[in-house]
Protein backbone atom coordinates (compact mmCIF):
# COMPACT_ATOMS: atom_id res chain seq x y z
CA UNK A 1 0.00 0.00 0.00
CA UNK A 2 1.20 3.42 -0.88
CA UNK A 3 -1.05 6.74 -0.74
CA UNK A 4 -0.71 10.41 -0.53
CA UNK A 5 -3.53 11.57 2.03
CA UNK A 6 -4.13 15.43 3.35
CA UNK A 7 -3.17 15.23 7.19
CA UNK A 8 -7.17 16.97 7.66
CA UNK A 9 -8.45 14.38 5.89
CA UNK A 10 -6.48 11.79 7.57
CA UNK A 11 -7.16 13.16 11.12
CA UNK A 12 -10.91 13.15 10.60
CA UNK A 13 -11.52 9.88 9.08
CA UNK A 14 -8.83 8.43 12.23
CA UNK A 15 -11.28 10.59 14.76
CA UNK A 16 -14.22 9.35 13.21
CA UNK A 17 -13.58 5.70 13.45
CA UNK A 18 -11.80 5.26 16.49
CA UNK A 19 -14.92 5.99 18.48
CA UNK A 20 -15.69 2.66 17.78
CA UNK A 21 -12.57 0.74 19.10
CA UNK A 22 -12.76 0.03 23.25
CA UNK A 23 -10.20 0.37 26.10
CA UNK A 24 -10.82 -3.19 27.09
CA UNK A 25 -10.13 -5.50 23.90
CA UNK A 26 -8.84 -9.24 24.54
CA UNK A 27 -7.59 -9.36 20.57
CA UNK A 28 -5.13 -6.79 20.04
CA UNK A 29 -6.38 -6.11 16.33
CA UNK A 30 -9.41 -4.30 18.20
CA UNK A 31 -7.36 -2.23 19.40
CA UNK A 32 -6.51 -1.32 15.58
CA UNK A 33 -7.68 0.70 12.87
CA UNK A 34 -7.91 -1.00 9.28
CA UNK A 35 -6.76 1.29 6.61
CA UNK A 36 -7.16 -0.14 3.00
CA UNK A 37 -6.15 1.79 0.12
CA UNK A 38 -8.48 1.13 -3.15
CA UNK A 39 -9.29 2.66 -6.40
CA UNK A 40 -8.74 6.17 -5.37
CA UNK A 41 -9.83 5.90 -1.85
CA UNK A 42 -8.56 5.27 1.45
CA UNK A 43 -11.25 3.36 3.33
CA UNK A 44 -10.67 3.37 7.20
CA UNK A 45 -12.64 0.76 9.71
CA UNK A 46 -12.50 0.07 13.67
CA UNK A 47 -15.14 -2.52 15.81
CA UNK A 48 -15.04 -3.77 18.92
CA UNK A 49 -17.58 -6.56 17.69
CA UNK A 50 -20.93 -4.68 18.43
CA UNK A 51 -20.25 -1.63 16.75
CA UNK A 52 -18.14 -1.08 13.88
CA UNK A 53 -17.33 2.36 12.18
CA UNK A 54 -16.36 2.98 8.82
CA UNK A 55 -15.49 5.93 6.65
CA UNK A 56 -13.18 6.64 3.25
CA UNK A 57 -12.15 9.98 1.71
CA UNK A 58 -10.14 10.95 -1.42
CA UNK A 59 -6.63 10.18 -1.75
CA UNK A 60 -3.76 9.44 -4.14
CA UNK A 61 -3.44 5.81 -4.28
CA UNK A 62 -0.17 4.91 -5.83
CA UNK A 63 -0.28 1.21 -4.76
CA UNK A 64 -3.60 -0.68 -3.03
CA UNK A 65 -2.98 -2.66 0.07
CA UNK A 66 -4.26 -2.54 3.36
CA UNK A 67 -2.98 -2.50 6.72
CA UNK A 68 -4.29 -2.42 10.53
CA UNK A 69 -2.69 0.47 13.02
CA UNK A 70 -2.68 1.19 16.86
CA UNK A 71 -5.75 3.62 16.51
CA UNK A 72 -4.42 6.04 19.72
CA UNK A 73 -0.77 6.15 18.82
CA UNK A 74 -1.76 6.90 14.88
CA UNK A 75 -4.09 9.26 16.13
CA UNK A 76 -2.03 11.36 18.43
CA UNK A 77 0.72 11.17 15.93
CA UNK A 78 -1.35 12.31 12.84
CA UNK A 79 -2.71 15.56 15.07
CA UNK A 80 0.80 16.80 15.84
CA UNK A 81 1.13 16.88 11.75
CA UNK A 82 1.24 20.02 10.08
CA UNK A 83 -2.33 21.06 8.97
CA UNK A 84 -3.04 21.22 5.28
CA UNK A 85 0.32 19.45 5.01
CA UNK A 86 0.46 16.18 2.43
CA UNK A 87 0.96 12.59 4.37
CA UNK A 88 2.32 9.48 2.53
CA UNK A 89 1.37 5.85 3.86
CA UNK A 90 3.35 2.88 2.82
CA UNK A 91 3.29 -0.45 4.19
CA UNK A 92 6.88 -1.97 4.62
CA UNK A 93 8.30 -5.38 5.57
CA UNK A 94 4.75 -6.75 5.55
CA UNK A 95 3.20 -5.34 8.32
CA UNK A 96 4.99 -1.72 9.03
CA UNK A 97 3.38 1.85 8.25
CA UNK A 98 5.63 4.33 7.40
CA UNK A 99 4.11 7.69 7.71
CA UNK A 100 6.21 10.74 5.73
CA UNK A 101 5.39 13.95 5.49
CA UNK A 102 8.32 16.84 3.85
CA UNK A 103 9.40 17.15 7.63
CA UNK A 104 9.33 14.05 8.94
CA UNK A 105 9.48 10.31 8.80
CA UNK A 106 8.18 7.50 11.26
CA UNK A 107 7.60 4.31 12.00
CA UNK A 108 4.72 2.49 12.86
CA UNK A 109 4.10 -1.50 14.14
CA UNK A 110 0.87 -3.11 12.58
CA UNK A 111 -1.50 -5.90 12.42
CA UNK A 112 -1.99 -7.69 8.89
CA UNK A 113 -5.00 -6.96 7.36
CA UNK A 114 -6.00 -10.88 7.67
CA UNK A 115 -6.62 -10.73 11.15
CA UNK A 116 -9.36 -7.80 11.65
CA UNK A 117 -12.63 -8.98 11.89
CA UNK A 118 -15.01 -8.74 8.68
CA UNK A 119 -16.99 -5.80 9.22
CA UNK A 120 -20.92 -6.65 8.83
CA UNK A 121 -22.92 -5.08 6.32
CA UNK A 122 -26.55 -4.65 6.22
CA UNK A 123 -27.13 -5.04 2.37
CA UNK A 124 -31.11 -5.53 2.73
CA UNK A 125 -33.80 -4.95 4.80
CA UNK A 126 -36.09 -1.67 5.93
CA UNK A 127 -34.81 1.76 4.79
CA UNK A 128 -35.67 4.55 7.12
CA UNK A 129 -34.60 8.29 5.73
CA UNK A 130 -34.41 11.24 8.81
CA UNK A 131 -33.94 14.77 8.74
CA UNK A 132 -30.74 14.75 10.70
CA UNK A 133 -31.84 17.88 12.93
CA UNK A 134 -34.52 15.44 13.64
CA UNK A 135 -32.99 12.36 14.82
CA UNK A 136 -30.19 14.90 16.96
CA UNK A 137 -32.88 15.96 18.72
CA UNK A 138 -35.47 12.75 19.24
CA UNK A 139 -32.08 11.19 20.45
CA UNK A 140 -31.11 13.89 22.67
CA UNK A 141 -34.97 13.97 23.91
CA UNK A 142 -35.41 10.00 24.35
CA UNK A 143 -31.75 7.87 24.69
CA UNK A 144 -31.12 9.60 28.06
CA UNK A 145 -34.09 7.63 29.71
CA UNK A 146 -32.24 3.90 28.76
CA UNK A 147 -29.94 2.51 31.54
CA UNK A 148 -26.89 1.70 29.75
CA UNK A 149 -25.48 -1.28 32.09
CA UNK A 150 -28.87 -2.48 32.74
CA UNK A 151 -29.24 -5.77 34.11
CA UNK A 152 -31.94 -6.14 31.68
CA UNK A 153 -30.13 -5.67 28.11
CA UNK A 154 -33.62 -4.45 26.79
CA UNK A 155 -33.26 -1.60 28.86
CA UNK A 156 -29.86 -0.88 27.65
CA UNK A 157 -31.49 -0.13 23.64
CA UNK A 158 -33.51 2.25 22.37
CA UNK A 159 -36.97 1.29 20.75
CA UNK A 160 -37.67 1.95 17.28
CA UNK A 161 -40.97 1.47 15.56
CA UNK A 162 -41.72 2.92 12.23
CA UNK A 163 -45.06 2.53 10.28
CA UNK A 164 -45.97 4.30 7.08
CA UNK A 165 -44.47 7.73 6.99
CA UNK A 166 -43.97 7.63 11.11
CA UNK A 167 -41.24 6.55 13.53
CA UNK A 168 -41.60 6.33 17.12
CA UNK A 169 -38.50 6.44 19.10
CA UNK A 170 -38.94 5.45 22.68
CA UNK A 171 -36.52 4.40 26.07
CA UNK A 172 -36.89 3.64 29.54
CA UNK A 173 -35.14 2.23 32.45
CA UNK A 174 -39.01 1.46 34.38
CA UNK A 175 -38.76 4.37 36.77
CA UNK A 176 -39.17 6.58 33.55
CA UNK A 177 -39.97 6.34 30.00
CA UNK A 178 -39.56 8.81 27.08
CA UNK A 179 -40.78 8.98 23.27
CA UNK A 180 -40.81 10.94 20.37
CA UNK A 181 -42.83 10.81 16.93
CA UNK A 182 -40.92 11.56 14.16
CA UNK A 183 -41.72 11.74 10.16
CA UNK A 184 -39.93 9.62 7.75
CA UNK A 185 -38.97 11.11 4.23
CA UNK A 186 -40.76 8.02 2.42
CA UNK A 187 -43.21 5.30 3.59
CA UNK A 188 -41.92 1.91 4.92
CA UNK A 189 -43.81 -1.06 5.86
CA UNK A 190 -43.81 -1.76 10.18
CA UNK A 191 -41.00 -2.37 11.45
CA UNK A 192 -39.46 -3.00 14.77
CA UNK A 193 -36.25 -2.93 16.09
CA UNK A 194 -33.86 -2.33 19.65
CA UNK A 195 -30.61 -0.48 19.40
CA UNK A 196 -28.03 -0.59 21.71
CA UNK A 197 -28.06 2.95 23.54
CA UNK A 198 -24.53 3.41 22.99
CA UNK A 199 -24.75 2.62 19.19
CA UNK A 200 -27.37 5.30 19.09
CA UNK A 201 -25.35 7.95 20.44
CA UNK A 202 -22.81 7.26 18.49
CA UNK A 203 -24.85 7.64 15.44
CA UNK A 204 -26.27 11.23 16.67
CA UNK A 205 -22.70 12.13 17.30
CA UNK A 206 -21.73 11.19 13.49
CA UNK A 207 -24.65 12.94 12.22
CA UNK A 208 -23.59 16.49 13.22
CA UNK A 209 -22.68 17.72 10.06
CA UNK A 210 -25.32 16.04 7.50
CA UNK A 211 -28.42 16.98 6.49
CA UNK A 212 -29.73 13.43 6.83
CA UNK A 213 -29.76 10.20 8.02
CA UNK A 214 -30.25 6.98 6.41
CA UNK A 215 -31.10 4.16 8.56
CA UNK A 216 -30.93 0.36 7.23
CA UNK A 217 -32.73 -2.25 9.72
CA UNK A 218 -32.21 -5.70 9.17
CA UNK A 219 -32.33 -9.08 10.74
CA UNK A 220 -29.78 -9.05 13.68
CA UNK A 221 -28.07 -5.81 12.84
CA UNK A 222 -28.48 -1.83 12.00
CA UNK A 223 -26.77 0.49 9.87
CA UNK A 224 -27.00 4.41 9.87
CA UNK A 225 -25.53 6.02 6.71
CA UNK A 226 -24.18 9.57 6.66
CA UNK A 227 -22.39 10.70 3.49
CA UNK A 228 -19.40 8.80 3.39
CA UNK A 229 -19.44 7.14 6.99
CA UNK A 230 -21.54 4.33 7.95
CA UNK A 231 -21.80 2.85 11.61
CA UNK A 232 -23.63 -1.00 11.84
CA UNK A 233 -24.20 -2.25 15.26
CA UNK A 234 -25.59 -5.35 16.46
CA UNK A 235 -29.47 -5.11 17.70
CA UNK A 236 -30.76 -6.43 20.83
CA UNK A 237 -32.48 -9.44 21.26
CA UNK A 238 -36.19 -9.51 23.08
CA UNK A 239 -39.41 -7.74 23.74
CA UNK A 240 -39.32 -4.02 24.40
CA UNK A 241 -41.82 -3.26 27.32
CA UNK A 242 -45.21 -2.64 25.85
CA UNK A 243 -45.32 0.86 27.39
CA UNK A 244 -48.38 2.02 25.71
CA UNK A 245 -50.29 1.04 28.40
CA UNK A 246 -48.94 2.59 31.08
CA UNK A 247 -49.55 6.09 29.50
CA UNK A 248 -52.14 7.79 31.64
CA UNK A 249 -55.30 8.47 29.27
CA UNK A 250 -56.53 11.14 31.46
CA UNK A 251 -55.45 13.85 33.47
CA UNK A 252 -56.99 15.71 36.62
CA UNK A 253 -54.56 18.49 36.49
CA UNK A 254 -52.76 20.26 33.66
CA UNK A 255 -49.84 22.86 34.49
CA UNK A 256 -47.84 25.04 32.11
CA UNK A 257 -44.62 26.21 33.54
CA UNK A 258 -41.65 28.12 32.63
CA UNK A 259 -38.87 25.27 32.05
CA UNK A 260 -36.00 27.34 33.09
CA UNK A 261 -37.47 28.61 36.43
CA UNK A 262 -38.76 25.34 37.29
CA UNK A 263 -35.18 24.09 37.04
CA UNK A 264 -33.35 26.39 38.96
CA UNK A 265 -35.92 25.78 41.99
CA UNK A 266 -35.47 22.10 41.35
CA UNK A 267 -31.82 22.29 41.18
CA UNK A 268 -31.82 23.97 44.69
CA UNK A 269 -34.25 21.23 45.99
CA UNK A 270 -31.95 18.99 44.59
CA UNK A 271 -28.77 20.19 46.95
CA UNK A 272 -31.22 18.88 49.69
CA UNK A 273 -32.85 16.16 48.27
CA UNK A 274 -29.51 14.09 47.80
CA UNK A 275 -29.99 13.24 51.64
CA UNK A 276 -33.34 11.58 51.04
CA UNK A 277 -32.72 9.93 47.87
CA UNK A 278 -33.76 12.73 45.70
CA UNK A 279 -37.20 12.39 46.95
CA UNK A 280 -38.95 15.82 45.68
CA UNK A 281 -42.51 17.27 46.35
CA UNK A 282 -44.44 18.81 43.58
CA UNK A 283 -47.78 20.72 44.89
CA UNK A 284 -49.89 21.99 42.47
CA UNK A 285 -52.93 24.64 43.65
CA UNK A 286 -55.58 25.82 41.98
CA UNK A 287 -54.65 29.56 42.62
CA UNK A 288 -51.89 29.00 40.40
CA UNK A 289 -49.01 27.95 41.99
CA UNK A 290 -46.55 25.09 42.12
CA UNK A 291 -44.60 24.39 45.38
CA UNK A 292 -41.15 22.63 44.93
CA UNK A 293 -39.68 21.32 48.00
CA UNK A 294 -38.03 18.61 49.88
CA UNK A 295 -39.06 16.97 53.66
CA UNK A 296 -36.29 18.13 56.39
CA UNK A 297 -33.06 16.90 56.14
CA UNK A 298 -29.90 16.44 58.29
CA UNK A 299 -27.98 19.27 56.26
CA UNK A 300 -31.63 20.95 55.77
CA UNK A 301 -34.48 22.03 53.39
CA UNK A 302 -35.80 24.22 51.07
CA UNK A 303 -39.52 25.20 49.23
CA UNK A 304 -39.72 27.43 46.70
CA UNK A 305 -43.43 28.46 44.84
CA UNK A 306 -43.94 29.25 41.20
CA UNK A 307 -46.09 31.09 39.68
CA UNK A 308 -48.23 28.57 36.76
CA UNK A 309 -51.00 28.33 35.37
CA UNK A 310 -53.18 25.33 36.13
CA UNK A 311 -55.93 23.67 35.22
CA UNK A 312 -58.03 21.18 36.69
CA UNK A 313 -58.01 20.61 40.46
CA UNK A 314 -55.03 21.17 42.51
CA UNK A 315 -52.85 17.71 42.93
CA UNK A 316 -49.57 16.62 45.05
CA UNK A 317 -47.27 14.15 43.77
CA UNK A 318 -43.31 13.19 44.96
CA UNK A 319 -40.72 12.76 42.20
CA UNK A 320 -36.92 11.76 42.11
CA UNK A 321 -35.29 15.36 41.19
CA UNK A 322 -32.72 13.61 39.34
CA UNK A 323 -35.18 12.40 36.65
CA UNK A 324 -36.57 15.67 36.62
CA UNK A 325 -33.95 17.85 36.26
CA UNK A 326 -32.98 14.75 32.96
CA UNK A 327 -36.19 15.71 31.15
CA UNK A 328 -35.57 19.83 31.97
CA UNK A 329 -32.46 19.21 30.27
CA UNK A 330 -33.45 17.29 27.23
CA UNK A 331 -36.43 20.39 26.99
CA UNK A 332 -33.63 22.88 27.06
CA UNK A 333 -34.91 24.94 23.79
CA UNK A 334 -38.19 25.50 25.45
CA UNK A 335 -39.41 28.30 27.52
CA UNK A 336 -42.71 26.37 28.95
CA UNK A 337 -43.29 22.80 29.74
CA UNK A 338 -46.48 20.98 30.11
CA UNK A 339 -46.67 18.91 33.40
CA UNK A 340 -49.99 16.59 33.80
CA UNK A 341 -50.53 14.68 36.47
CA UNK A 342 -53.64 12.08 37.79
CA UNK A 343 -53.53 11.32 41.46
CA UNK A 344 -50.14 10.64 43.37
CA UNK A 345 -49.47 7.25 42.21
CA UNK A 346 -49.82 7.69 38.68
CA UNK A 347 -46.84 8.78 36.76
CA UNK A 348 -46.31 12.32 36.04
CA UNK A 349 -46.30 13.25 32.11
CA UNK A 350 -44.19 16.27 30.40
CA UNK A 351 -44.86 17.40 27.19
CA UNK A 352 -43.24 19.66 25.13
CA UNK A 353 -45.07 22.88 24.22
CA UNK A 354 -42.99 24.09 21.54
CA UNK A 355 -42.77 20.49 19.34
CA UNK A 356 -45.55 17.88 19.46
CA UNK A 357 -44.87 14.43 19.39
CA UNK A 358 -43.16 13.86 22.96
CA UNK A 359 -44.04 12.40 25.53
CA UNK A 360 -41.95 11.79 29.18
CA UNK A 361 -43.41 9.79 32.13
CA UNK A 362 -41.95 10.07 35.30
CA UNK A 363 -43.17 7.47 38.39
CA UNK A 364 -43.94 8.55 41.05
CA UNK A 365 -42.42 8.05 44.83
CA UNK A 366 -44.18 7.43 48.13
CA UNK A 367 -45.56 10.43 49.71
Amino acid sequence: MKVVIPQDSLLESLKIVSRAVSGANTLPVLGNILIRAENKKVHFSATNLELSITTSCEATVKNEGALTVPAKILTAYSSLLGKEEDVELVVSDGATLEIKTKSSKTKMKGISADEFPAIATVASGTKLELDAKDFRSAVHRVAFAAQENSSRPILAGVFFSAEKNELRMAATDSYRLSEKLLKLSTAVEKTTCVIPVRSVFEADRLSGSESGVSITVGENQVMFSFGATQLTSRLIDGQFPDYAQIIPKNSTTVAEVPRAEFELAVRRVSIFAKQNNQHMKLEFLGDGTLTISTDATEIGEEKTTLSVKVEGSSNVIALNADYVLDVLGALADEENIKIELDGKMAPAVVKSMKNGGFIHLIMPLKM
